[in-house]
């Protein structure tokens, strides 16, 4: 079971929805968020902070550290602020943060193919499924480099 937790950006201009795999760590791990906007107002510290094309979350590393021990058995040393977001322990509950109000036109687009022609919905859905994360990929996000 994993858990979704809300957060506001330190400028208080985005909401983000967390994704806490397999509740494995808890939501006090996210010490802080920045967005783009505000990003701009800190320095990255590479011990704490991971950055995905100019969002940068904070976290709690003791805290994420004592779980990643506790919970998963992993060497303290392996616990780094890329390992949290990476492996999905606390990271976007999308591919990024906003995606799903995004692609709600484009998916609503698509899906309404389904019931006329069968065929052309699944070659459509799935070549735009492709192009899409071809794009995050190319844009830099954190997650889609790893789809």
């Amino acid at each position: 079971m994993c858990q979704e937790v809300n957060r506001d950006c330190s400028c208080g201009k985005e909401k983000v929805s967390f994704h806490l795999r397999d509740n494995i760590m808890s939501q006090e791990v996210i010490d802080r968020l920045f967005c783009p906007s505000c990003s701009g107002t800190v320095a990255l510290e590479q011990e704490s902070m991971v950055e995905d094309n100019g969002w940068v979350i904070e976290y709690d590393m003791d805290l994420a550290r004592m779980y990643a021990i506790a919970k998963l058995g992993v060497e303290p040393d392996q616990v780094h602020p890329g390992f949290v977001f990476d492996e999905g322990y606390v990271t976007w509950r999308e591919m990024y943060p906003g995606e799903t109000k995004d692609i709600a036109d484009e998916r609503k687009r698509i899906i309404s193919m389904k019931e006329k022609n069968p065929q052309e919905y699944l070659t459509t859905i799935n070549a735009w499924a492709v192009e899409r994360i071809a794009r995050l990929k190319a844009e830099g996000w954190r997650k889609a480099k790893r789809a």
